[in-house]
């Protein structure tokens, strides 16, 4: 079922000057933006998890096509902050050290963008993005979306969870974890969100002050283990419940080929849909590697490499219009049929 897309965020994130871009959105053909990428024989990028979204796939098939062009991978395992942190700390610096492009959180788009931070540029693909999720002049604009949910390694827990409420009970001691850090991490920054909306609360600031309630209550309890969860700490017992992305559940989930078996859950107190988005820096080393990273994964291809990781690309309505998703990977997504908050601007990995 095609998911709808929250845009639900923490207040506060926006900074307050916006500064001008200095790279421009040029009308290049794609051929001269290859040459003018290929001369420049580098993309970085930063916080690209090969797990996550099928990205191992997407890099390779970049790399394929474009095999002029070595892709310089800073830090996966980075959150949305660590990586406008990147871009600001490298601003002066055009070594291999300053990512060209990042991935974060929705919110962290046009936070990134007010601080000038973000280059515009628009793919040829862009009249099939959402509005709704897109800068209009092109500083950032949306690529993905999931589902918050539980990954459940059920050699050890006899009663998979279905709610967050039911993360209180005392048969979860020891066994709950985020997989990611809520200071940095938009994945985590959701999850909060998420059990401040399974208690009623409204998307936004409500929700994240109800959220972090919840798991000091959590905590308290002796459920809440303060590790960053991961397939390999769920394999081994340290986190057997995980609070994720289902596409990073479902990845995991196949990697670890049942063993151990875990089932991934979208509890049913709160649906909750997250985007992601895409920006090139303002600062940018290699800004034509840049802007045809995004071509590629704007293409048909590169939304399908995402859609064989379990991410909703973001021109997903367009490619089913246009019947160009293999029946196999619409069949492979799981089913859910996630509500739609009242939108407000919304926020790492």
């Amino acid at each position: 079922m095609t998911r709808l897309m929250s845009t639900s965020i923490l207040t506060g994130l926006a900074l307050a000057v916006a500064l001008p871009a200095s790279l421009p959105a040029t009308a290049q053909t794609l051929d001269e933006l290859t040459a003018a990428a290929t001369s420049e024989g580098m993309l970085t990028t930063i916080a690209l998890p090969h797990s996550w979204c099928g990205y191992g796939d997407v890099i390779a098939g970049f790399k394929a096509k474009y095999p002029g062009i070595n892709v310089n991978e800073l830090n996966p395992d980075a959150g949305s902050a660590d990586e406008l942190e990147a871009i600001r700390s490298n601003k002066d610096n055009k070594g291999p050290q300053a990512p060209d492009v990042v991935d974060v959180g929705l919110a962290f788009g046009p936070s990134a963008q007010a601080e000038g931070l973000l280059a515009p540029y628009k793919v040829s693909t862009w009249d099939t993005i959402p509005a709704d999720v897109k800068d209009a002049d092109g500083h950032w604009f949306g690529d993905y979306y999931g589902v918050m949910a539980f990954m459940v390694n059920t050699d050890l827990v006899e009663n998979v969870p279905a709610t967050f409420a039911d993360l209180l009970k005392p048969e979860y001691v020891g066994q709950v974890s985020l997989t990611g850090d809520p200071r940095t991490s938009n994945q985590a920054i959701l999850a909060v969100m998420a059990a401040g909306m399974a208690r009623g609360a409204a998307p936004g600031a409500d929700a994240a002050k109800a959220g972090l309630e919840f798991f000091k209550e959590l905590n308290e309890a002796g459920n809440f283990v303060p590790v960053t969860g991961r397939a390999g700490t769920l394999a081994q017992g340290t986190t057997p419940i995980l609070i994720t992305w289902d596409y990073n559940a479902l990845t995991w989930r196949d990697g670890l080929q049942g063993n151990p078996p875990a089932e991934v859950v979208v509890p049913s107190d709160a649906v909750l849909a997250g985007v992601y988005v895409q920006g090139i820096s303002a600062h940018a080393p290699q800004p034509n590697a840049a802007k045809l990273w995004m071509e590629y994964l704007y293409s048909d291809e590169g939304q399908l490499g995402w859609l064989k990781g379990y991410c909703h690309p973001i021109r997903f309505n367009d490619l089913v219009a246009r019947g160009v998703v293999p029946q196999e990977l619409l069949d492979a997504l799981p089913p859910a049929a996630p509500t739609r908050p009242p939108c407000s601007r919304r926020s790492s990995r």
